[in-house]
């Protein structure tokens, strides 16, 4: 075959999943990891799902492997943090058929609440790490991923960052998929059974499995130099390689570092007693500039380059230039700033807008879409953290706000239905458990809005399209032993308005569900669902003779809404309008109305 495609890095990997004859992959979605499952799915001969968290797919992956297939878990930087439990104990136990993990790294944050370097959990876990610098490289390390995994009794870690994700380069795709048997499955408590006795044995062989990576990373070819005159010398590993080329061009040598836990030590040593100048070039952590500094060399790190954002060619040239790191981070902020916001038609609009106008009362946010709740017009969020926390954190702040005397404080929380299957359901075990007493909304616009689309317990279909059993949000609520709940169609303000105070006026924990379909899938609402039945279907428009220019409509944040200065009139842009009918119900003169005498 020896066809030659364009891909991106994370289409790449799952084209190298199929060539290294893959059986079982697993995923939560989270930018910039979500296309890796989506493109592996598309391969029928690998048994693809979404899992309801990173932790769970990752215990799936670790189930498969176990079994004899080889198993790839993706997943965003901070889904590490939700799966590290299993990986940490797989890692000492060591694999049956192989099994790699990818780690979709995000310096510069672009979707994320935090910048991590996931590097870090390949040295903590005492597991080899590889990173790619291209598509090309993202598809061929998998396959060499796999043949490690196997060859070394272990699980390997992929570190990929954002622009290696969805950035588009040739690849060279292989003649076929490998025939790779499933391998037998033999009954080992001594291996797989981690009690402290058996523990405390696989302990001692991570270690010399690790003294064998270390001669391993010595020797592979995917840590290489470039040699060309002077003695300037970069030493880069992913993308980073990629930005230093660019900059410095022929004017330095370089090593490219591809493996880079257990780091090439020795390689390290003899390229840095031929240079005179050393830079390092890496995003995030001192990771590579700390090792070569315990060999003893003199380097420039991050001393030069800042030690958070991504190291773009620009970032490096104002860092080598002197300008300080903060003064490239300011230079970039200046540039026209285009905030987030809810699309038009959002399911989310009418909850906030009659969330924050609310006395007395906190909110604990969560991590989607929703965030946004947090920005104007809505003000109506006041905290966030990580995914499914937002009913725990409300728990807690209102427990502290209870011991105040006089207290009137009451705290929502607030998620998603996707984030309420990922770690909200335990969250709200919590509070029911000790006796909480904060309304806790779950927001179900029936998928994974945030990332795309991807479907979820509660969507009704499975990773490659099929149907799947829906999970009951309501059902499970009231398994919990929530008394109170109501699902609420979010967008009558009415009825958001009268069910918060209604919730609000418990004193015991309850819970509203608004149930309306994420205005992006207008076209994908299933013929089953009677309820949806005409959403979207309607316009709304803007009577200028009737509109006083008062701008409350404006204050719903719906993109949808324009206002003209000159006439002091507001208008609606019908190709974005969904119809919600939300500033309808804001105006104060009913200038607002269906579109052609439409239904609403």
């Amino acid at each position: 075959m020896n066809e030659k495609v364009c891909l991106t890095g994370n289409e790449a990997i799952a084209r190298g999943a199929y060539e290294a004859g893959v059986h079982f992959a697993s995923a939560y979605p989270g930018t910039p990891s979500t296309e890796i499952l989506e493109s592996i799915a598309q391969y029928k001969e690998i048994s693809s799902e979404w899992a309801p968290n990173e932790k769970v797919a990752a215990e799936a992956a670790i189930g498969a492997s176990i079994a004899g297939a080889r198993s790839i878990v993706s997943m965003k930087h901070v889904g590490v943090n939700v799966a590290a439990d299993p990986l940490f104990t797989y890692a000492y136990t060591g694999v049956n058929g192989g099994m790699v993990i990818v780690s979709a790294d995000e310096p510069g944050q672009h979707s994320s609440q935090n910048e991590q370097d996931n590097r870090n959990y390949a040295r903590f876990m005492k597991i080899p790490l590889l990173e790619p610098a291209d598509s090309q490289e993202a598809k061929d390390m998998i396959k060499i991923a796999f043949s490690v995994s196997e060859a070394f009794d272990t699980p390997v870690l992929i570190r990929m960052t954002t622009r290696v994700c969805h950035s588009k380069s040739i690849v060279k795709i292989g003649d076929a998929r490998e025939v790779i048997d499933i391998k037998p499955y033999v009954k080992n408590a001594a291996k797989y059974v981690t009690v402290p006795s058996h523990a405390r044995l696989m302990r001692k062989r991570a270690e010399e499995r690790l003294q064998k990576l270390r001669d391993y990373a010595e020797e592979t070819p995917l840590n290489f130099t470039q040699d060309h005159p002077g003695d300037v010398g970069v030493i880069a590993s992913g993308i980073c390689f990629q930005y230093a080329r660019e900059v410095f061009g022929d004017s330095a040598s370089y090593l490219k570092l591809g493996f880079t836990n257990p780091l090439p030590l020795s390689k390290i040593a003899r390229f840095c007693e031929r240079m005179k100048t050393i830079y390092i070039i890496e995003e995030n952590d001192p990771y590579i500039e700390a090792a070569v500094r315990q060999l003893g060399f003199a380097c420039h790190g991050k001393d030069f380059f800042p030690p958070y954002g991504e190291q773009t060619p620009d970032v490096l040239r104002k860092s080598l230039a002197g300008k300080s790191a903060p003064s490239a981070i300011r230079q970039a902020e200046q540039m026209p700033p285009r905030p987030p916001a809810l699309c038009a038609g959002c399911p989310h609009r009418g909850l906030f807008y009659e969330l924050g106008k609310l006395k007395n009362v906190v909110v604990s946010g969560d991590i989607g879409c929703y965030s946004l709740g947090f920005a104007p017009p809505y003000n109506a969020i006041d905290f966030n953290t990580c995914m499914g926390a937002s009913l725990s954190m409300a728990s807690g702040a209102q427990r502290v706000f209870d011991m105040l005397p006089g207290n009137e404080r009451r705290v929502v929380g607030i998620l998603g239905d996707s984030t309420f299957f990922h770690t909200g359901i335990p969250s709200l075990i919590e509070t029911v458990y000790n006796g909480g007493r904060t309304v806790n909304i779950i927001l179900d616009n029936r998928i994974t809005g945030m990332t795309g689309h991807q479907e979820n317990p509660g969507s009704g279909k499975r990773a490659n399209g099929d149907p799947a059993n829906v999970i009951d949000i309501e059902a499970v609520v009231r398994a919990l032993g929530v008394r109170h709940v109501a699902p609420i169609d979010p967008n009558n303000l009415t009825l958001v308005k009268t069910t918060l105070e209604w919730a609000l006026s418990l004193d015991e924990p309850s819970v509203i569900i608004t149930r309306w379909p994420c205005a992006l899938l207008k076209h994908m609402i299933p013929s089953d669902q009677a309820e949806f039945a005409g959403a979207f279907s309607s316009r709304y428009e803007v009577d200028p003779d009737a509109c006083i220019g008062c701008k409350r409509c404006i204050g719903s944040g719906c993109p949808a809404l324009t206002f003209d200065a000159d006439t002091k009139k507001a208008s609606i842009q019908s190709f974005q309008c969904m119809g919600c009918g939300v500033c309808g119900q804001i105006c104060p003169v009913n200038a607002i109305s269906v579109k052609d005498g439409g239904d609403a």
